[in-house]
């Protein structure tokens, strides 16, 4: 393509230079649309296919083929050709031609290609070079025919110093060197910001695309980014941050050049929106003159272009070595350092075998080839020295050429879908490496058809990895609340009819009764986005139920022992404090006004006096009584201890009250309710279930519940007798038990003659032991010292201890016979 016929007219050349979002790109492919033909070289596969799609969009796939080291997309009949600059097919001709980012000329590993095109790569009519400013001198000298057009940036760059990563602004790429740097800085600001996109040149161009669009789409505000995209990916970035200023170019770690920060800083800010660049994560400072030059785009000019010899010679080994060790002889032109080709090539010639082999210029050819092997998988030199070898080997055998055999089980190790992130990325870099060999027709039998299987398996894969990427760090429920709740104010906000919460298509919580149960986030940000949409979502709703529960009749609620309160099968608060005619009630949730809450807590509150009025009717009808003066006296004093333990008190409390009672006075407590056992006094009507219920609501915040049936063991601490006179029960020495099963235990010894058979002991669930352990604390303090003296204690007249001591005072043991004294005689 760089000559020309005779008597035709010169080709144009311009180099279009300046600084980036100066529409250098966008230029070049109107300048080539403009054109019957036409053929653009770009510096990645990425930026390749971004702006074959655009041509497409344009004028047709019919029209437009892509060629690239591992995919080719080329029609019958194509007019403009989009591709990589290594893969430029420069036999073909065409009207215009253009190269970007010409200045990696300069670049160690790639720059003699990039030379290459600059001397020359031509089209017909017209030749467009793109670049830095920083490669002016050196175009003069090699092309001194080109016609120099610099551009100025459309926006303006600036410093904005250093941030932490949560503190980036909105819409910022985060730029890192390295894969691990990339991830940790993504997983950082999943939690802490909702999610970022990332990207990185080893994506595939779908995966890469799929990432980017989380980003363009706003779904997600940042982006995590390697140094590729300085190389010409146009996104709506406002700010760059730089995580480190240190790199490894494939020789070594080094600080990044001036007009490389340039480079990647100038993403920032697009056509006419201004950008914003700095430094974040461990990254130093920028020195104010490195400032100055990357603000004001002034860079060091590129002093020498990267040069290999092209004119290869193959007739022997040696001589294409030697070759390769030509220097330039020409201003401006550097003989580049051995690239990988160059390397594996200098390795493989000390292999006795392939020095048997290559002996031909049709074999050394092959073994140039072999070595130009990109190595898309960075493994090491001798793993790519043997694969190298191993594709030379096939293309020199008997066949002449890669087979199925050779092919298809490296791609069945490949062809999986499984594994995490990193096993999914290796397998992807072997996918290119078969794609690479697929499109070449040359080397591989069916090759059309293995390049429709590699390229099948790498969407795939590619799709699978995207999927991966965004389920690790991006937090996508939180960050569609945030758009939702912060960018816009119709949010998508709905109460289901079972009460489930949600917001954007995403569910956030639960709402029951009047309580909004939150979902819990994987990070702060979450959990703050899901409190935003609670207020968004449930708020008004929240406002609407208070309103009808102040409204509601009392059928509409309940209280469970557990202290519950109950609306309408829902919980709406919780008992909390008060006794049971005057009750405190908490209300569930913090949502709603203040007034509304109030109103609607009043009428819980409300509802539980009169359900305590009703459940515990003997306890209110003693309460009034005492607070009414009716009950005098001795039965006052004994309803009062009653009331103030909750319906259930020892008889020894009160024995000697209990003496003194007149038959009238006893009347009174009977007609009361008060029921005067053996061991208890108690209210009988409170051991109704539904009494039980609203008794233990009051008493459910206490120590451990008590077992409600048989006996059971004192907690410690013990409870009160309050909850235990909830449950009916007593405390009896070290024991819990239900005051009319003491009775019954007394009553079944009284029939049994004082002792308990087994079937007694079975019928109350006890052992003999327990029993004879609950039997000695029922005995009173004074007859617990007579029993200890070995004598019985005189029991109070009338009292139901005295036939408690009958039934419980041992038999007399038998008589001992006196022996008869013997008289004493003289003589004893």
């Amino acid at each position: 393509m760089s000559d020309r016929g005779a008597g035709a007219a010169p080709s144009r050349v311009a180099a279009i230079l300046g600084p980036t979002n100066t529409g250098k790109t966008h230029l070049a492919v109107e300048r080539m649309l403009g054109h019957a033909s036409g053929m653009i070289g770009l510096p990645l596969r990425l930026l390749a296919r971004e702006i074959y799609d655009r041509v497409v969009r344009q004028r047709g796939a019919a029209a437009v083929a892509l060629i690239t080291g591992e995919e080719k997309i080329v029609p019958a009949r194509p007019h403009y050709f989009v591709c990589t600059v290594e893969a430029m097919p420069l036999e073909r001709s065409v009207e215009f031609l253009a190269v970007d980012e010409i200045q990696l000329v300069a670049d160690p590993e790639r720059g003699h290609v990039f030379t290459q095109r600059l001397l020359h790569a031509r089209g017909r009519a017209e030749t467009m070079f793109l670049g830095a400013g920083t490669m002016a001198p050196l175009v003069r000298a090699l092309v001194p025919d080109a016609e120099i057009v610099a551009r100025d940036r459309l926006s303006t760059l600036s410093y904005a110093g250093s941030k932490k990563l949560t503190r980036l602004p909105r819409r910022s790429a985060i730029v890192a060197f390295s894969t691990e740097q990339v991830y940790a800085i993504a997983e950082l600001i999943r939690r802490q910001r909702g999610g970022a996109a990332v990207v990185m040149g080893s994506l595939s161009p779908r995966t890469r695309n799929a990432q980017v669009e989380l980003f363009q789409s706003g779904e997600v505000d940042f982006l995590v980014a390697t140094d590729a995209i300085g190389m010409g990916l146009n996104m709506d970035v406002d700010h760059v941050a730089f995580a480190g200023l240190r790199k490894f170019d494939g020789r070594r770690t080094r600080w990044l050049h001036a007009h490389e920060i340039g480079q990647i800083a100038g993403r920032a800010g697009r056509h006419l929106r201004d950008g914003t660049f700095g430094v974040t994560g461990e990254a130093l400072e920028l020195d104010p003159d490195l400032v100055e030059q990357v603000v004001e785009h002034r860079f060091d000019p590129v002093e020498a272009a990267e040069w290999r010899n092209a004119r290869l010679d193959f007739d022997t080994l040696p001589d294409l070595l030697r070759s390769l060790t030509v220097t330039p002889q020409r201003f401006g032109l550097r003989l580049t350092e051995p690239a990988l080709d160059e390397v594996l090539l200098r390795r493989l010639a000390q292999d006795a075998a392939v020095n048997r082999v290559s002996r031909s210029r049709g074999a050394l050819m092959r073994l140039w080839e072999a070595c130009q092997l990109p190595d898309f998988q960075k493994t090491t030199l001798d793993e790519h020295a043997r694969l190298a070898k191993d594709i030379f080997e096939a293309l020199t055998g008997r066949r002449g050429r890669l087979t199925e055999e050779w092919i298809a089980p490296r791609f069945a190790a490949l062809d999986r879908d499984d594994g995490q992130i990193d096993q999914l990325s290796a397998r992807l870099s072997g996918v290119r490496t078969l794609s690479y060999i697929a499109n070449r027709p040359d080397w591989l039998d069916q090759a059309q058809g293995w390049r429709d299987r590699t390229k099948a398996l790498e969407e795939r894969l590619s799709d699978v990895l995207h999927e991966r990427l965004t389920a690790r760090f991006v937090d996508r429920r939180t960050t569609a609340l945030m758009q939702a709740l912060n960018v816009r104010g119709d949010a998508l906000a709905a109460v289901a009819d079972d009460g489930e919460v949600v917001v954007e298509g995403h569910v956030v919580g639960q709402l029951n009764g009047v309580d909004f149960q939150i979902d819990r986030g994987g990070s702060a940000l979450a959990d703050r986005a899901l409190r935003h949409a609670a207020r968004q979502a449930v708020t008004p709703e929240i406002a609407r139920r208070l309103g009808r529960l102040a409204a509601e009749p009392d059928e509409a609620f309940a209280v469970t022992p557990d202290g519950a309160v109950m609306w309408r099968g829902a919980q709406a608060g919780r008992v909390v404090g008060g006794e049971p005619f005057a009750p405190k009630v908490r209300l569930l949730g913090d949502l709603g006004s203040v007034a509304a809450r109030e109103r609607a807590t009043r009428r819980l509150e409300a509802w539980l006096a009169s359900e305590a009025g009703r459940a515990l009717r003997p306890l209110r009808r003693l309460k009034t009584a005492i607070e009414s003066g009716t009950l005098k006296g001795l039965p006052r004093g004994i309803a009062f201890r009653l009331v103030e333990a909750g319906g259930v008190i020892d008889r020894r409390e009160v024995e000697r009250d209990l003496a003194a009672l007149s038959q009238a006075e006893r009347r009174t407590l009977k007609e009361f309710g008060v029921r005067v056992g053996i061991h208890s006094v108690w209210l009988p009507g409170l051991l109704k279930d539904r009494a039980r219920g609203v008794a233990q609501a009051f008493v459910a915040d206490g120590p451990a519940r008590p077992r409600a049936t048989g006996l059971g063991i004192l907690s410690d601490p013990p409870p009160s007798p309050r909850q235990l006179s909830a449950f009916g029960l007593r405390a009896v020495g070290r024991f819990t038990a239900p005051v009319e099963w003491l009775e019954a235990l007394s009553e079944r010894r009284g029939k049994g003659g004082g002792r308990l058979g087994d079937g007694d002991l079975t019928e109350l669930g006890v052992s003999e032991a327990e029993a004879k352990a609950v039997l000695a604390a029922l005995k009173t303090p004074r007859a617990q010292q007579a029993e200890r003296r070995g004598r019985q204690p005189k029991p109070v007249k009338d009292s139901p201890f005295a036939a408690l001591s009958a039934l419980t005072a041992p038999e007399p043991a038998p008589a001992r016979r006196r022996r008869p004294r013997r008289r004493r005689t003289a003589a004893s």
